[in-house]
């Protein structure tokens, strides 16, 4: 019986873009992942909190994907108010029946330049596959040299997936957008529009909710209230 082969892109996603999304496809494409789960983190422990809801975040990313075959939103992350990390995400899935090898995390190049500090390095390794795409300014040619230790099991080969008998780490070059979530909030926050750097569902969400302007600036002010499910969400994280 032939394994599955499951796409996972944790991130914070505030705003998921287009970078995000090129990412996924591209190891999707190399390794012709069958599912790919987008998974929103509640709590980033290496990173500043979010400004966006983690209800917004997660919206954002299933309108991101809402017309993608075999794509999902997941919200395993949200539902837990530890801070969210990835050995503890990889588990979950072990938890649910997948097996290490039917589960490739996928990630960036520039994240992946941060994996030393991970929770449960390098035995995080050991969960899943890893994927790692070319990011601008972040080529996966330089990847291996971060870790030695680890040289026998970094390839460019996704034919190398057939056999593998324990996890691999992948490394994937293929043109991604050069877009940040930073640099789209600080463009919303200048008035200066994001069209092409998200997809349209976003753009149309991050405007109607008033994200990322100064308090009372753009369509219509974030509402904050108990009264809205966005407020009664973040009041719950």
């Amino acid at each position: 019986m032939s394994l599955r082969r499951i796409g996972i892109l944790g991130g914070t996603f505030d705003p998921i873009h287009c970078g995000h999304l090129d990412v996924a496809e591209a190891a999707q494409a190399a390794l012709d992942l069958s599912r790919v789960f987008l998974i929103t983190a509640n709590i980033p422990p290496h990173r500043a909190a979010p400004i966006a809801s983690p209800f917004q975040r997660y919206a954002m990313a299933a309108l991101a994907i809402e017309k993608r075959s075999g794509w999902r939103a997941l919200d395993l992350e949200l539902r837990s108010t530890e801070p969210s990390y990835t050995s503890t995400t990889l588990a979950r899935f072990h938890e649910r029946g997948y097996l290490r090898t039917e589960l490739f995390f996928v990630m960036g190049a520039d994240a992946f330049a941060d994996i030393a500090t991970w929770r449960d390095y390098p035995a995080i390794f050991d969960a899943a596959h890893f994927v790692v795409v070319s990011r601008p300014g972040a080529p996966v040619a330089t990847a291996a040299d971060r870790l030695p230790a680890l040289t026998p099991r970094i390839t460019s080969k996704p034919s190398d997936v057939v056999n593998a008998t324990r996890p691999l780490i992948f490394l994937i070059d293929a043109p991604t957008a050069d877009v940040s979530a930073s640099a789209i909030r600080e463009r919303c926050a200048a008035g200066r529009s994001i069209a092409g750097l998200v997809p349209p569902l976003v753009q149309q969400y991050i405007e109607q909710q008033g994200l990322y302007v100064p308090k009372g600036v753009g369509r219509r002010a974030l509402d904050t209230s108990p009264s809205s499910s966005a407020g009664r969400l973040h009041g719950q994280n």
